[in-house]
């Protein structure tokens, strides 16, 4: 249904309304009195500390162009029988092989008996629950959602990870073919942003020798992005700037990686490579998944520096032995 017949779905908002980040739910039904009654029974729910942005339709056609318009709805509470008999399950349909969205969580509602799918649509078509609509009281359905949201959330963060996997095996690839540290350095910076999606503003710092392993010794910037570019090649004291070399100076100290809530450091020392940091400016604070990913991509850097200087080294005997 249009918003200027359902007024009220821009005027009933769950949650915080400038919260930027609220869940979209589609209530699909072709009674306007239950697209009123949905929205009211779940005013002011929260999940994950994020409200509920509804979007409205009063027939499959309509549901089938609000999904293909808005790819981040997350929950549809679908009314079985509209237009058609079959109407809410040509939408269930058009989710799972029209738009491949197995993500997406489906909540079928019938107001007539003896409507309810056959099993195996349910299972074929990863139906999260079946209910009557006098079924749903205020509490059923606010349990309801809040289960099918936690199983959406939960889809999510697997896909990103597996995602995440995905670019740290390419990335890794990539930057076991560097042939020298600086090309390997530049690589790591550009990797890891795009990994992340993170903001362009990184700098990958190096200090040589077996001594290079604390606060005390100087690091030379090898790689930059963004801002930091044009500074390659510059001591870190002298080019960055003191909030910049105040974190890194507090990865180096604690001898750990440090987030904050628009950056991260990784610091690591090497008897044979010297000591590496590298700082990287974050568009946003970085969760658990995200840490992960980055553990891994940093452990994965550390093998393939390794690689590198076993490189050079054969490189160099090979130079020096008799043709």
């Amino acid at each position: 249904m249009t918003e200027a017949t359902l007024t009220f779905a821009d005027e009933r908002t769950a949650g915080p309304p400038d919260d930027p980040e609220r869940w979209s739910v589609l209530v699909v039904d072709d009674e306007a009195e239950i697209h009123a009654v949905t929205t009211l029974a779940l005013e002011g729910m929260t999940f994950c500390g994020h409200g509920l942005r509804f979007l409205h339709a009063s027939s499959g056609a309509e549901a089938r162009e609000l999904l293909r318009q808005n790819r981040d709805i997350a929950l549809v509470l679908l009314d079985v029988v509209m237009e058609t008999d079959h109407a809410g399950l040509e939408v269930v349909e058009y989710v799972r092989n029209g738009l491949n969205d197995p993500f997406v969580r489906i909540i079928l509602r019938t107001g007539q008996p003896g409507q309810a799918p056959e099993l195996q649509v349910i299972t074929r078509y990863d139906i999260n629950d079946y209910r009557h609509k006098t079924e749903l009281t205020r509490e059923r359905l606010y349990t309801t959602v809040y289960t099918a949201l936690s199983t959406y959330r939960d889809l999510i963060a697997l896909e990103a990870n597996r995602r995440g996997l995905e670019k740290v095996i390419r990335a890794t690839a990539e930057l076991f073919e560097a042939d020298s540290i600086e090309h390997l350095a530049q690589g790591v910076l550009e990797q890891l942003i795009a990994l992340l999606f993170l903001r362009r503003d990184a700098v990958m710092l190096h200090a040589a020798g077996i001594a290079a392993a604390g606060p005390g010794s100087e690091l030379v910037i090898v790689a930059g992005t963004g801002q930091y570019a044009p500074l390659v090649g510059k001591p870190a004291s002298a080019a960055l700037p003191p909030p910049v070399l105040g974190v890194i100076d507090a990865a180096r100290q604690a001898r750990r990686p440090v987030f904050g809530p628009n950056y991260f450091v990784r610091h690591d020392v090497n008897g044979s490579t010297g000591e590496w940091v590298f700082y990287v400016g974050a568009d946003q604070p970085l969760g658990e998944p995200d840490r992960v990913l980055i553990e891994l991509f940093c452990r994965n850097v550390a093998l393939a520096r390794r690689h590198l200087l076993l490189r050079k080294q054969a490189g160099e005997i090979h130079g020096t032995l008799p043709s």
